[in-house]
Order: C-alpha cells, then sequence, then structure tokens
C-alpha cells in the first residue's frame, strides 16, 4: 500500500478511533435511551455559559435568518470519467442577518450520521425570515470536510450572521454523508471532493455576484472569506492562491489507471479554484485542520490573501508538524496566523455529537475530540473566526486586537501575586490549553 493511499484511507478511517472504544460503549446505551425518549423533538446541543464565553464568541445584535436553496454551476467536468461534462448542482443553507418577530420559531437542521442516522438538532435562526435590507454583508463560504453536511458548522454560520455577515454552508455533492456508503465504499465520493472542493466554493462567491434574489442583492461580494473545515480547507488554501501538486504516482496509487492518471495530473494541478489568478474579491482565509500537506500535495507560497490556520497539535489525519503547521509556515501571506489547540486532534470544527452518533465508533469518532469539549471548541472557533473576519474584511481595527500577541494562552504569576492578563477577549483564569502563532 503507498503512502499516499494510506493517507486517504487515514483521512477517511482513522476517526473511527478518535474516541476510547470503553467511552463510547459505556454511554452507548443511555444516548440510544435519551435519543428514544425524546422522538423527533431537536436536540439543543448547547448550554448557556456566558461569564466563559469569549468576548466575541457571543452572539450579535442582528437576528439570523436561514434559507435553503439549490444553486446548479452548469457543464462541469464529470468526476464519473474525468471527460465528460454535466451540471452540478449544490445544495446551500444561508445564515443572514434578519428581521423578526418573538412569535417565530427557531429551525431545525435535519442531518445523517456517516452510517446513515437520521437525526434532528436545534437551531437559533428562523426559517426563511425576511432579509434585514438596511446594510450588505460581507460574504462567508462555509466548507465541510469529507464526508460532512452543509450544517456541520451551523453554530459558526449562525453566529457570523448575527454579527452582520452571509453565510453560506455548502453540501459538497458525492461528499457528503448522505452521498457516501461510508461502510461499504468509503472512497467512492473522494476523487470528486479532490477536483470540486476549490471550485465549489469560487462558484458560490460567483453565484451570488450575479444572482437576482433579495438574499443575493444584500451581499457584500467584493468582500469575501472562505471558511473550509478538513477537505474544505485542502480547497480553501487551493481557492484563495494556492496550487496543488498531485503526480501520475500519487494518482495512480489513488486507484486511477496509468493513462488516465498521466492525463489528469493537469486536470488536477490546478491553481485558484481552476483560474489563472485568484479573484481578488477573497479578502480572507479559514483553514481548519486542513488537509493535504502531509502528502506535500499544497505549494502556498503564493498565497498573498489573509489567513487563519485553526489545528490541533495531535492531527492525525491531516497532520501538525508536517501537515498544518507546515502549510502555514510555508505560506506567502505575511498576515497568517495560526491558532493551536493543544492535545486536539482533528475533530475541532464540527458542532457536538449529536446523541444517536455514540452508538457507533464510526459515528462518534467524525465528532468526539478526546481531551476538549466541542462546545468549548465551538465557542473559541466563533470569537477567533469572527475577531479575524472582522479585523480583515470588515478593516475594523479595534478587532485586530483581539488576535493575541502572546504565544501562549496561559496567564503566568507576577511578582505581586497577581496573574498577568488573559488573552484579548478571554475571562480570567480561562484561557489555557491553546497556543497563537504569528507569520
Amino acid at each position: 500500500m503507498t503512502a499516499f493511499k494510506s493517507a486517504c484511507q487515514q483521512t477517511l478511517k482513522a476517526t473511527f478511533v478518535l474516541c476510547c472504544s470503553g467511552f463510547v460503549f459505556a454511554v452507548a446505551a443511555a444516548a440510544a435511551d435519551e435519543s428514544v425518549a425524546t422522538g423527533n423533538k431537536a436536540q439543543q446541543l448547547y448550554t448557556s455559559q456566558p461569564d466563559v464565553t469569549p468576548e466575541l464568541g457571543k452572539r450579535g445584535t442582528y437576528a439570523v435568518g436561514v434559507s435553503t436553496i439549490q444553486a446548479t454551476n452548469p457543464q462541469q467536468l464529470s468526476a464519473k470519467d474525468y471527460q465528460s461534462l454535466e451540471d452540478r448542482t449544490l445544495t446551500l443553507e444561508v445564515w443572514y442577518p434578519a428581521v423578526t418577530k418573538k412569535s417565530d420559531v427557531q429551525a431545525t437542521y435535519e442531518n445523517v450520521t456517516r452510517t446513515h442516522k437520521t437525526f434532528l438538532l436545534q437551531g437559533n435562526s428562523v426559517r426563511d425570515a425576511k432579509i434585514n435590507q438596511e446594510h450588505t454583508y460581507p460574504l462567508v463560504v462555509l466548507s465541510h470536510g469529507y464526508t460532512g453536511y452543509r450544517t456541520i458548522m451551523f453554530y459558526l454560520g449562525e453566529h457570523l450572521a448575527s454579527h452582520g455577515y452571509v453565510v453560506v454552508g455548502i453540501d459538497h455533492t458525492d461528499s457528503t454523508t448522505g452521498d457516501v456508503d461510508f461502510e461499504n465504499a468509503p472512497f467512492a465520493g473522494f476523487p470528486s471532493t479532490l477536483i470540486n472542493r476549490a471550485r465549489d466554493q469560487q462558484f458560490v462567491l460567483d453565484y451570488f455576484t450575479s444572482a437576482e434574489s433579495d438574499l443575493a442583492k444584500a451581499v457584500d461580494s467584493d468582500n469575501a472569506s472562505v471558511i473550509g473545515y478538513s477537505m474544505g480547507g485542502f480547497g480553501a488554501v487551493n481557492t484563495v492562491g494556492g496550487c496543488y501538486k498531485f503526480n501520475q504516482q500519487s494518482l495512480q496509487a489513488f486507484g486511477f489507471p496509468e493513462p488516465a492518471a498521466k492525463a489528469l495530473v493537469p486536470v488536477f494541478n490546478s491553481c485558484n479554484a481552476g483560474r489563472d489568478k485568484v479573484d481578488s474579491r477573497w479578502k480572507a482565509m479559514v483553514a481548519y485542520a486542513p488537509w493535504g500537506q502531509a502528502q506535500n500535495l499544497h505549494q502556498s507560497d503564493a498565497i498573498q490573501v489573509p489567513s487563519l490556520y485553526v489545528t490541533g497539535d495531535h492531527d492525525d489525519i491531516s497532520g501538525y508538524e508536517q501537515g498544518v503547521k507546515k502549510l502555514f509556515e510555508q505560506s506567502g501571506a505575511k498576515d497568517s496566523f495560526m491558532l493551536v489547540y493543544e492535545n486536539a486532534r482533528h475533530n475541532i470544527a464540527t458542532h457536538p455529537a449529536p446523541q444517536t452518533a455514540y452508538a457507533a465508533d464510526a459515528d462518534l469518532g467524525h465528532y468526539y475530540e478526546p481531551t476538549w469539549s466541542s462546545e468549548t471548541l465551538n465557542r473559541i472557533n466563533q470569537h477567533m473566526t469572527l475577531a479575524f473576519l472582522d479585523c480583515y474584511v470588515k478593516e475594523q481595527t479595534s478587532s485586530c486586537e483581539y488576535l493575541p500577541k502572546r504565544e501562549s494562552a496561559v496567564q503566568t504569576k507576577q511578582a505581586n501575586g497577581t496573574l498577568s492578563d488573559p488573552w484579548p477577549g478571554f475571562a480570567n483564569r480561562w484561557g489555557v490549553g491553546m497556543k497563537f502563532l504569528r507569520k
């Protein structure tokens, strides 16, 4: 088995064992009983913890609406034969500043786990609410991993919308939990993922630039950012100016016949989401645990877009020293940062595990972090992502001050017995286990 194919297998299957089996089976029965007891009621994943939530992790002043739409990118290269063209339709979840009433019912999000168990989550937005037309709002493209779904980071979509952004979560066709039979054909959607991830992200920006709906008219597409997790990060690095570095041997290792692999190297080795140059409308990129650099698949020295990388220093899927950290260090962007969760593995960006996921390793491994609380990770992600986007997309200089200047989050004891200041926006004695690196 080649190193490349082994890495792909790790990408797809390593999350099976991110948690201890003893923990899974100890809680499985209780979780299953609770799921049955709640019936079809939407599950609330988050608690109320305002005193310890980082400052910018708190909800903004805008009410939030959410709509589901479909958008078709015509005549794209088919992932079935890499020769013919076919329309590529994406399902999008769009969060936006809205006008709502107290009597409005909050939205729910239905999805399936990797083993195709259905679950329903409670959101904090209003389905198809009227958009707040007082302003136009910067566009944020939100891109899931392999496998995933458009609402796997709904907490971040709702949060950014409450602070004045339009956020578009993508269901990447061929690559969702619903599309892939993860138990019997786990690699089925991976070739499509490799070639379409960045192109999908770019298409969403183009779509909202040209669409005529009221929602699209409220989008400031000249000030856009892309946020990608895992394979979404793999695409985001390319979208904002990076290049892929596949070769014939790596494509053959993945399963392409020799003639096809030779012919497809130029197709896979695109830059700038398939364009001659990076789209100047991209003002920022956030990459959560981006995959690919441990396999030397990225050339990132040409990236100039301000970038925030977020990673766990024990990421065993994307890699840390030879993966995300190397990608950060090799990036050409002078405004480049990296937030490191100490002792975290790969699952640093998803919402917490739904109850039904606790019944199987394959499902729980998609969400669970052995050391960190997923809710804590989510709230820090909200804080840091908002600070970064407000700084570089909205150009609010006050928001730039929330990006830590001290590497370690740990407060140290001073000569007078008091502690040094916490990171900006963090409660006293609350921020530990993190590092923040600047280019």
